[in-house]
């Protein structure tokens, strides 16, 4: 589903990301790993394209897509969540879901700000999720936990293949990490495919079939989550002493 070929940042003469390559296979939950300043969310960025790579090739579903504009690789069937929450705090849950409509053409920008069908799907997605009660509220009234699930639910409006999904558990109480564990393994259980950054490895361990670690910009690992979880390289990495500043 996802291919990363090679993929470079260079911050001046920092090398966060270097020449970094990795597979997502259709279908899996593939989870990027490492310590602190490993460069995973930098690559994320240059895959979503909301940083531009400095060298490399990221293919979705045998499509090159490292030169589009994010808008274009959403439209492609890549959607991606945040570290941080990037919700309109002026507008309400449902409208901010429905923000992340797909738009299918010009004909779109006539059409009502909020049609009787996206209402539907919006409220739809809200409900798997577990969260109709707050589709009215505002969205700078939510809790941290309350806007990971509005996140999730907006990324699920454009009908990805694939998602991105970076710290979903990142400051979220037990409960809720439970919750949220549960809906990403109904949706890849649905066909939807995975790509996860995460610092939980309880999440990690229990919720990936692969998982890819990475140190100091590079992959220095992959495999199955006991395969990694044993491996020396990665022990090393964790444990010895990698004190690279930088993204996550």
């Amino acid at each position: 589903m996802l291919d990363v070929k090679g993929l470079s940042k260079n911050f001046g003469g920092i090398k966060a990301v270097d020449n970094c390559s990795f597979v997502a296979e259709a279908g899996l939950i593939t989870a990027l790993i490492g310590p602190n300043g490993a460069g995973k969310t930098t690559a994320f960025n240059c895959i979503s394209r909301t940083m531009v790579p400095t060298l490399g090739e990221v293919w979705l579903d045998g499509e090159r897509i490292d030169q589009l504009r994010p808008h274009r690789i959403t439209a492609r069937g890549l959607s991606r969540t945040f570290q941080i929450s990037r919700n309109l705090a002026d507008m309400s849950v449902l409208e901010n879901v429905i923000c992340q409509s797909k738009i299918r053409g010009w004909r779109d920008l006539f059409k009502p700000a909020m049609s009787s069908d996206e209402i539907d799907k919006a409220l739809g997605i809200l409900e798997f999720l577990g969260i109709t009660r707050i589709a009215h509220e505002d969205g700078s009234n939510l809790s941290y936990g309350q806007k990971k699930l509005m996140d999730l639910a907006a990324l699920l409006m454009s009908d990805p293949k694939i998602i991105l999904l970076d710290e979903p558990a990142g400051g979220v109480n037990p409960t809720l990490l439970e919750e949220i564990i549960g809906h990403i393994r109904k949706l890849n259980e649905q066909g939807l495919t995975v790509l996860i950054v995460e610092h939980n490895m309880d999440l990690i361990m229990r919720l990936s079939h692969r998982v890819v670690v990475m140190s100091q910009g590079q992959v220095i690992a992959e495999g199955t989550p006991e395969e990694v979880q044993n491996d020396p390289i990665v022990l090393d990495a964790y444990l010895g002493g990698d004190q690279e500043n930088g993204n996550g």
